[in-house]
């Protein structure tokens, strides 16, 4: 190995190629990611915009000529590091920044697919990631770019070429703390969450100076624990054992490991909260908040403003994580500003998003079953004969009662990111119809170990779909369109003006779809599944579309019976850039 080389390894980076016709860079600006969602040169953000609506005003492509788009390359990421690629991937002046699995992160050249660096992580031995090796995306902010690793770290690099800027912590990994997720940038801040809900962790949400990488604030989303600004304690969340008995809140999950959005009209930044520790409901009486939760958190102070509970006392792993998107509404004659999430638990929640007052809650998948409702506060009104039982109560005292309850623990959607349209006014939201045996056993607290007191098969209930993509109107609650597929999707959606919707499929297919009706109007084979999100732009007087492909994440790791449906697909490592030649958009 070369000196060169050994120093890189050291401090992190395992490969590094620098290509020296890297293009002229400029920084990337506060103004150019709260404009992110109206300019269509580039992509700077995770979601399209701060608020992650994941609209593209790009109306060249549409259904009409969407028959001529075709591949301009594929980028492989190389090596024997495959498994699932769920990055979005960013594009700023002619460069593509996309992360791999293993925490990797390339840049290449958005026109050809030629690599201008790559960086890796230097993985230690014992991480503990729960749900396959994936890295969601990264952040863009003046010079550098910014991803997170999954043994819990915080990686600056410079755009240029790929050097280490700062590397910081965010927890220990051998707690069970990783890191999955795509920061965001609010007034110079770099924000995350942490991952690890499986193992007693305590989630929260922290803000750092995006140029040192120095903490300005932790805000823990668990009842008792202590806040923290400019290094000294702030205000509790919540009181202590105010819905948390005895010492339950020390290890109770809520991990926040889907990343944020951000309003800039009402300065909150949104953040998920993810299942109660351990997930024997038994064992933790209460609503255990703030989990299966949105939080509505000021970014100058990480302070909380509002809180609302999806799922109160979880007790089938419905993590309320899932993205809140931020969108106006009009309802009565009046202009709400609202914001839309698609919940584990299955129903489509819509919020004030000034005050986190409940507006509205609707079923999007069907069967759903551990709840008859929900009342006119937000509330669940559960059904107790589809929790799962005590195994104190039983006859052995190692296994609670079993039972079948719709949705499954992965929920009626998971990670995979929803768009809105402003055209349509609809959410587009990547669904499953599963439901699951489940059944608590007991367990107690141990640093690194899995922290579920649970046992569990998923089981599809219809037999031709277990997939299906849903164009869902906010103000009623109905389901407009649908498309069913065969497989689980676990892929991310991208809408445009063009009248079109993006996703991809297990199966291997990036597929499009008119907005409006929701036929499939095309389609291309990658080669392996896809479960990550597509992003547009556009260059050179061309509109572009661009995934990143590889099968993996957690449905071949946790989905039971399910799983079969997937068995057979290859998997991948790769970016796949399609576009519009201009000849076709001219006509």
């Amino acid at each position: 190995m070369r000196i060169r080389d050994q120093f890189l390894a050291a401090v992190g980076v395992t490969a590094l190629c620098v290509n020296l016709t890297l293009p002229a860079l400029a920084e990337v600006t506060e103004q150019d990611i709260l404009n992110d969602a109206k300019t269509t040169g580039d992509v700077v953000t995770y979601g399209l915009g701060p608020q992650a609506q994941r609209f593209s005003p790009l109306k060249t492509l549409n259904r009409d000529n969407i028959k001529s788009l075709v591949p301009a390359y594929s980028f492989s990421f190389g090596g024997e590091k495959q498994r699932g690629q769920e990055s979005q991937a960013l594009v700023k002046d002619g460069v593509l920044y996309v992360t791999g699995s293993y925490s990797r992160m390339y840049a290449i050249d958005s026109r050809t697919g030629d690599k201008l660096w790559e960086y890796n992580a230097r993985l230690p031995e014992g991480i503990l990631p729960c749900c396959d090796v994936v890295n969601r995306g990264a952040a863009l902010y003046k010079d550098k770019v910014y991803f997170g690793t999954l043994d819990a770290k915080l990686v600056a690099l410079d755009q240029k070429t790929g050097k280490v800027v700062w590397r910081k912590d965010i927890d220990d990994f051998k707690a069970g703390y990783s890191y999955t997720a795509a920061p965001i940038i609010v007034k110079g801040k770099i924000i995350t969450g942490v991952s690890g809900g499986e193992f007693g962790v305590i989630g929260r949400v922290e803000a750092r100076d995006a140029e040192t990488g120095e903490v300005v604030w932790k805000r823990p989303v668990i009842e008792g624990h202590m806040g923290e600004l400019n290094g000294k304690p702030s205000t509790m969340t919540g009181q202590v054992n105010e819905t948390w008995p005895g010492d339950t809140w020390k290890f109770g999950g809520g991990a926040t490991w889907l990343g944020g959005t951000y309003d800039p009209e009402s300065n909150l930044v949104y953040f998920g909260t993810g299942n109660p520790g351990p997930w024997n409901s038994a064992l933790r009486p209460g609503d255990n908040k703030w989990t299966a939760s949105r939080l509505a958190i000021n970014p100058d102070n990480g302070e909380i403003v509002w809180g609302f509970q999806t799922t109160p006392h979880d007790g089938w792993d419905f993590d309320g994580v899932n993205e809140f998107v931020p969108f106006d509404m009009q309802k009565d004659g009046k202009t709400v500003k609202a914001g839309g999430t698609a919940d584990r638990n299955g129903f489509f929640y819509v919020l004030d998003r000034t005050n986190g007052k409940f507006i509205s809650a609707t079923p999007f998948v069907n069967k759903i079953n551990w709840a008859k409702g929900i009342d006119e506060k937000g509330r669940p009104i559960y059904d107790d004969a589809f929790r799962p039982g005590d195994p104190a109560k039983s006859e052995d005292g190692k296994k609670g009662k079993s039972v079948f309850a719709v949705p499954s623990f992965l929920g009626g959607k998971n990670w995979m990111p929803i768009a809105y349209s402003p055209d349509t006014k609809l959410f587009y939201v990547p669904s499953n119809e599963w439901g699951m045996d489940i059944w608590n056993e007991p367990v107690s607290y141990k640093k690194g170990a899995a922290y579920l007191g649970a046992g569990f098969t998923i089981k599809p209930v219809f037999e031709d779909h277990i997939g299906s993509l849903k164009a869902i109107d906010p103000a009623s609650g109905k389901t407009v369109w649908e498309y069913k597929n065969k497989a689980p999707l676990w892929a991310g959606v991208l809408t445009t003006a063009g009248n079109l919707v993006f996703t991809g499929t297990p199966e291997g297919f990036l597929k499009a779809f008119d907005a409006k009706t929701g036929e499939e109007v095309w389609k291309f084979q990658v080669g392996t599944g896809v479960v990550a999100s597509p992003i547009t732009w556009e260059q050179d007087g061309e509109q572009w579309v661009g995934v990143a492909a590889g099968w993996g994440g957690a449905v071949p790791l946790w989905g039971g019976e399910v799983a079969k449906s997937t068995a057979g697909i290859n998997q991948g490592g790769s970016f796949w850039a399609f576009k519009l030649p201009k000849t076709v958009a001219t006509r």
